[in-house]
């Protein structure tokens, strides 16, 4: 499966890269397929294991701060691998180039 999520230390002030540093440390170490964007990260592995890690994230950041919101989408596909780069390279394919990265 693969999960995009995001998770929002609320009273911190504006920037937040401290704690998405903190997250992504976590989902770094956890040896997960993953990729960091702009608005959140998605991460790739079975059901337990990308769910435990999140709730990993949070435990992290709730350590440290009294509230977070928690975004998360999930695509669940039977027996699908790799699929954080086989759908970018599905929509370069189709396009007929490479994607900004």
């Amino acid at each position: 499966m693969i999960a995009q999520f995001s998770i929002i230390p609320l009273g911190v002030g504006v920037s937040v890269s401290q704690y998405v540093a903190k997250v992504i440390k976590v989902v770094d170490e956890s040896g997960l397929p993953y990729r960091l964007h702009a608005m959140g990260t998605i991460i790739e592995g079975e059901w337990d294991e990308v769910i435990g890690l999140i709730k990993k994230c949070r435990d992290i950041l709730m350590n440290e701060v009294e509230r977070v919101v928690i975004d998360i989408k999930i695509d669940d596909r039977k027996g699908a691998k790799g699929r954080i780069e086989a759908k970018i390279k599905s929509v370069e394919e189709k396009l007929g180039k490479p994607l900004k990265t």
